[in-house]
């Protein structure tokens, strides 16, 4: 095949850079598939942190990351855990400093981190045959605000975090709060408010 250059344009001064919140994207529903609102691990690289940095530092990477959860490896490179605004903000660090005796700023990731072996994952085999409303009602069930999502890596054999599932993602898809992604009981209490927003 014979390659050639493609065309060049000149930028004037009205050229702006995209944001991602600017980017059209397909109305959003319960019924749509669940891929739409996934965060794609293969395609974005995670944000994560070490296990052995001060949990302030971890806030603070948060926060200039615009995110609400770091994955945490060890020295080594190895997936040990997930830290949550909800982890750093929460009850933890002060059932952490009471128990260890150690001032807040000397806390570190692994002190507070919901470790691997205390993570639960969605297959992604499951979630390409799903919907939103799945995902919603999966996150309502384990009353988490994230879920993650795995699939075995054919040459190694291990299991591989692929994506990310995240309440806020899919509230602001939707065009409803947060806080009523954790208040309703019923997944049908969520379709009524939906159905009924002016």
């Amino acid at each position: 095949m014979d390659y050639h250059a493609l065309p060049g344009i000149s930028l004037p001064a009205t050229t702006d850079l995209i944001h991602v919140e600017q980017r059209p994207q397909r109305p959003l529903s319960l019924k749509s598939p669940a891929v739409e609102v996934l965060t794609d691990l293969r395609i974005i690289d995670p944000i994560s942190i070490h296990d052995d940095v001060a949990l302030e530092e971890a806030h603070a990477r948060m926060i200039n990351h615009g995110i609400r959860l770091l994955f945490v490896s060890n020295n080594a490179g190895a997936f040990t855990g997930l830290l949550t605004a909800s982890d750093v903000l929460g009850e933890r660090p002060l059932r952490c400093m009471q128990s260890s005796g150690k001032q807040r700023k000397e806390l570190l990731v692994a002190d507070v981190m919901t470790p691997r072996n205390q993570l639960e994952a969605l297959n992604m085999g499951d979630v390409l045959h799903a919907s939103v409303g799945h995902i919603v009602a999966t996150l309502k069930e384990h009353g988490r605000q994230h879920a993650l999502v795995v699939e075995r890596n054919s040459n190694s054999g291990h299991l591989e975090i692929c994506g990310l599932f995240s309440t806020s993602t899919i509230a602001r898809r939707l065009g409803i709060s947060l806080n009523f992604l954790r208040v309703p009981r019923a997944f049908s209490e969520i379709e009524h408010a939906l159905l009924h927003e002016s």
